[in-house]
């Protein structure tokens, strides 16, 4: 057994560079590579994927390290030290899921108890720290369960204890994607179908449980040869069996240990007897990994804006009819298929590649009580409060996990699918109740646009999550930065690559541990068009807005070719009064202020979220005057300009082309309202009355994006 406490001992069973490779990794993360940090996490998952026993090792350095950082924190107050024990926890969840041997109880015990007292840190690290707690305690009790677990749910195997499915959905925007590196993405995504074989599956989760659980009792080659020769009936049945055991051992807690291994070692002895008479004492018998598989990737390039919520409605809706289970129900009007649920001014068209799915028919049931809408406001509330509160704890069975690739302009994207979302939910509660929605984000630049405007940064949302989380800059942010630079290689298609094998270990990597989520917040902005034919637009943004003048272009880019006729220009052609501001101060005071912006050409407003300001969320608003002696900012969370002397604006969304609109005269910003928090009960007829509950509510929206360790707040 490894002494965890001595590093003499630890030299035994490592590898020559283990021991130094984990201490480098750590030490790296104040270096400036981040690609170089990326590929030391990646090397050392490889290393334990290749050789699990050395797991045993990793385990105990990574808890020597949270007891020194445990110290450290104890004696320092400071957000920087919180943010180093990210890093050590996520490794160490890594490696326990991936470890396909026994962890002795006495490391346990002490990572456990290490992880007690970290406890005491403030929420999000206190939540990472519970979260891998609670893996250890898991482990602890069940061996295997925590790989077994995760292994069903990410591959979508059918069994009657464990209901949880999961599924990834990649989507990459076609203007940030060109039509070769698409092609190179997919490729390297599709590697994870053909890395999955479904008729060995099952006899994987079965070896890696009893190996895992028995150790030393159990004949690793007897048992691979054993489940080689079985029938596939056989291996179905012996597999529901060591699920069912898990998942009894789990329900009766660490006490029930020693009948979990009990168990597990009859049913090891069942498939011994089943195939005695075909094995063979002097054959070997088939290798079969003990790392998690790879899920199934879907990549898909986002060109349809309804291509989201159709994605998620087809995953949730096509498992079953009976999905509305809770609640007072009544038989309904309507045909029973789900177009015809929908309110006939939302109607969409058939949903993405699952048109015949979604038009079949399912119970036609539904609640009509306003408590059915209430998912929403409670998955409101746990955003909002702290703690697992099992009053609020939502059990879903299904979670769709949607990677996004792009730049601001594609968070923008997201941010419009994501409120149509919630605005159809508010309405017609389909998805909320069985669908965990989880929202990735890894930051892919346009390299030409990148060149064309060097000033002008196209990832400013991935700079605050980097700012916040330095792990998502060392994983998430180097895998955005290579995956524009990917080679074509033949090769690819034919089989793994170590470039294939990095992007999707680190993307898995990405999907396993980032958990807490980043609450970007959102703003709604109203545009009233000088054209009194043309209606006003509401429209939503995430983190750039940039409105200018187009009659004083000209001035502006004869201005920066000849700097010195800014100096000869009269007061008279200079100055003048073109915008009218109203805003509100982002101060305790939140004092309103009526201003003028004179000789203005553009306004640029840029959102600066709690996460990385301190205090609340707020708007920068930088307005440029071509006399540099009459540029201002100002924070705000509302504010109107409207433009003067028949003047108009063009105004332009989160950096993106396509959100770009003319002859606008007014704009008005403010934070965008959730439209899961303004669900109304009708007390009686003709009046309808907020629910007492919502009043109590952030009722201001935001984006979660999932980072490793989201925000101290």
């Amino acid at each position: 057994m490894v002494d965890p406490t001595a590093k003499e001992d630890l030299s035994s069973t490592l590898d020559s560079s283990l021991y130094d490779d984990v201490q480098t990794l750590f030490k790296e993360m104040k270096s400036e590579s981040c690609s170089r940090k990326g590929m030391l996490v990646w090397n050392l998952q490889r290393k334990v994927e290749v050789n699990p026993s050395c797991s045993l090792s990793i385990i105990s350095i990574l808890v020597q390290k949270l007891e020194k950082k445990l110290t450290r924190v104890s004696k320092l107050h400071e957000k920087k030290t919180y943010m180093s024990v990210i890093p050590v926890l996520h490794t160490l969840y890594y490696v326990v899921i991936q470890s396909g041997v026994t962890i002795p109880k006495g490391l346990y015990h002490k990572a456990y108890e290490c992880l007690g007292k970290l406890l005491i840190l403030p929420s999000p690290y206190s939540a990472v720290a519970l979260h891998t707690l609670r893996s250890i305690k898991m482990e602890m009790t069940a061996p295997g369960s925590l790989y077994l677990k995760r292994v069903i749910a990410e591959q979508n195997i059918k069994s009657q204890h464990f209901a949880a499915r999961e599924k990834v959905f990649v989507l990459a925007d076609p203007a940030v994607f060109s039509v070769s590196l698409e092609a190179t993405v997919r490729a390297y995504l599709e590697v994870s179908r053909r890395l999955t074989n479904t008729r060995t599956m099952e006899k994987s989760m079965l070896f890696h449980v009893l190996q895992t659980g028995l150790e030393m009792t159990c004949q690793s080659s007897r048992l691979a040869q054993a489940l080689e020769v079985l029938e596939d009936y056989d291996v179905r049945q012996y597999f529901q069996n060591v699920v069912e055991t898990v998942k009894q051992s789990l329900q009766h807690g660490p006490g029930s240990r020693a009948d979990y291994l009990k168990g597990l070692q009859q049913i090891y002895k069942d498939i011994l007897a089943a195939s005695e008479k075909d094995v063979m004492n002097d054959e070997q018998g088939p290798v079969y990994s003990t790392t998690v598989p790879l899920p199934e990737m879907n990549f898909l390039m986002w060109t349809d804006e309804e291509m989201l919520w159709n994605l998620l409605a087809d995953f949730a809706l096509t498992s079953g009819s009976n999905f509305i289970k809770d609640g007072k129900e009544r038989i309904s009007r309507d045909s029973g298929i789900v177009k015809d649920l929908e309110d006939p001014d939302d109607a969409v068209q058939p949903p993405y590649m699952a048109q015949k799915t979604l038009r079949e028919r399912r119970n036609a049931i539904k609640n009509s009580k306003s408590a059915e809408k209430l998912s929403l406001m409670k998955e409101k509330m746990k955003e909002d409060v702290t703690g697992n509160s099992p009053l609020l704890k939502e059990e879903r069975s299904h979670t769709a996990r949607v990677v996004v690739l792009g730049d601001d302009s594609t968070l923008g994207k997201l941010t419009k699918a994501y409120y149509v979302i919630r605005k159809k939910e508010a309405k017609r509660n389909m998805l909320t109740k069985k669908l965990d929605l989880q929202l990735y984000y890894i930051p892919v630049s346009d390299a030409e646009a990148s060149a064309s405007s060097p000033d002008e940064s196209r990832l400013s949302l991935a700079s605050c999550l980097e700012r916040v989380d330095p792990w998502y800059s060392v994983n998430v942010s180097s895998l955005g930065a290579a995956i524009p630079t990917l080679p074509e290689l033949p090769s690819v298609s034919r089989k793994p690559t170590e470039l294939s094998l990095y992007l999707l270990d680190t993307l898995c990597y990405y999907l396993r541990c980032g958990t807490q989520p980043v609450n970007l917040p959102v703003y709604s902005v109203k545009m009233t068009r000088s054209n009194s034919d043309l209606a006003s637009v509401e429209e939503l943004f995430v983190s750039h807005l940039e409105a200018d003048i187009p009659d004083f272009r000209h001035l502006k880019d004869r201005q920066q070719r000849e700097p010195s006729v800014r100096q000869k220009k009269s007061s008279m052609e200079l100055f003048g009064v073109v915008l009218s501001v109203n805003y509100t101060k982002a101060t305790l005071s939140k004092r309103e202020v009526k201003g003028e912006a004179s000789m203005t050409w553009r306004v640029v407003i840029t959102s600066e979220p709690a996460a990385s300001a301190s205090g609340e969320s707020y708007l920068t608003a930088s307005f440029d005057s071509l006399n540099p002696a009459c540029n201002t900012k100002i924070k705000t969370q509302n504010i109107s300009i409207r433009t003067m002397e028949q003047r108009t604006l063009c105004v332009c969304l989160d950096k993106d082309p396509r959100r770009t609109y003319t002859d606008v005269q007014k704009i008005e910003i403010s934070p965008c309202l959730d439209p899961g928090c303004t669900i109304r009960c009708r007390y009686s007829i003709g009046s309808e009355q907020e629910l007492p509950l919502s009043k109590y509510l952030d009722k201001v929206m935001s984006l979660p994006i999932n980072s490793f360790s989201g925000v101290s707040m």
